[in-house]
Formats: C-alpha cells, sequence, structure tokens
C-alpha cells in the first residue's frame, strides 16, 4: 500500500478530532481504517502485516475508547502497534534465517548480514523510541498536543528513520550499482 494511503485514516482522525471530539474521531478512525482493509481486499492485494496490526489495534483500542469513554485506550494505540513492531523486528533475529528487514527489503538491496542486523536493530529502536515517545506526549501534554504529535511527530519519526536508513547505506556505499556494491562488501563492518 502507498504511504499516502497507509497515513489517510490518521488524518481523518486529526480533522474529524478538531471540527468535533475525540469519540467521534475515534469512530473515524475506526471507519477509515476498516475501509482500508476492504479496499485492499476488493483489490484483492496483500495485507500487510502491519495494516492488519493497526487495523485490530484501532478496532479493539477504539472499540474500548468508544465502549469506557476513556480516551486513553486511543492515546495508547500507537505505543502498542510501535511496541509489537519493535518486538517483532527485535524477534526476528533469533526466528528464522533473516532479520524481518531482510525479508522486506532482501529483493530490492544486497547486503551483508552484518548491515541486515544493524538495519533491523536500528529500526526496532526507533519503534520502541515511537512507542516511548507518544506516552510521554499523551501524559504529559494536552489532547490537542497529542493529536498533532500523532500526525506531524510520527510522520517527522519514520521519515527521520527512512533517511537515517538511506544516509547509512549510502555512506557505507550500498547504494552504488550492484557491481561496485559487491566491491564495497567488505566495509560493512
Amino acid at each position: 500500500m502507498k504511504p499516502s494511503l497507509d497515513l489517510l485514516p490518521v488524518v481523518i482522525f486529526v480533522i474529524v478530532y478538531f471540527t468535533t471530539d475525540v469519540f467521534t474521531a475515534t469512530a473515524a478512525l475506526m471507519i477509515a481504517v476498516t475501509a482500508q482493509v476492504a479496499f485492499q481486499r476488493l483489490r484483492r492485494q496483500h495485507i500487510t502485516r502491519e495494516l492488519r496490526l493497526t487495523f485490530f489495534a484501532s478496532i479493539i483500542f477504539g472499540g474500548l475508547t468508544l465502549l469506557l469513554r476513556d480516551q486513553l485506550f486511543i492515546q495508547w494505540k500507537p505505543t502498542i502497534v510501535n511496541g509489537l513492531l519493535a518486538l517483532s523486528l527485535f524477534g526476528s533475529h533469533f526466528v528464522g534465517e533473516q532479520t524481518l528487514v531482510q525479508r522486506l527489503l532482501g529483493r530490492q538491496l544486497e547486503l551483508p548480514g552484518a548491515v541486515w542486523a544493524r538495519l533491523n536493530f536500528g529500526w526496532a529502536y526507533g519503534f520502541a523510541l515511537a512507542a516511548g515517545l507518544n506516552l510521554v506526549v499523551a501524559y504529559n501534554f494536552s489532547m490537542d498536543v497529542w493529536v498533532t504529535y500523532k500526525l506531524v511527530g510520527g510522520f517527522a519519526l519514520t521519515f527521520s528513520y527512512i533517511i537515517a536508513t538511506v544516509g547509512y547505506l549510502a555512506y557505507k556505499g550500498f547504494l552504488k550499482d550492484a557491481p561496485d556494491a559487491a566491491v564495497d562488501a567488505g566495509r560493512a563492518t
């Protein structure tokens, strides 16, 4: 799925929140994520694990938010999703022959195992950081600040991870043409 479509439910949540309240926004988020999954199914496209996780977390924590009329449940959703992603990445070092990042990007990049491990740990730490930062903002700032952070901060963190990953790979010489990258593979460590 395109990143712009992945961000759409969050944008809908923010717009509805700032025009109504957190409970209506939560319902809108749940509808938007459900529509996103339904759209993928109708087009017979693969539904990624991340989208499945986001869907179930939105339905469970959104449902609890609406049922119990407590905004903390929806505020915990990004922490749970990011925490599970971090654990999945970290755990992939011990399960299977390839890390999760290597399984996702191995067809696009040819990298030594040590580099895959560094990238995988880097993304795991990044998702863990995002999980923690979400709680800091949720418990120390107003709901308006948290909602804005959810849109801007989440996107900014992910974008900074991408920039750091590309910068690291470029610095180590792995983004050159395939023959040059093979020669430079020894510089990975």
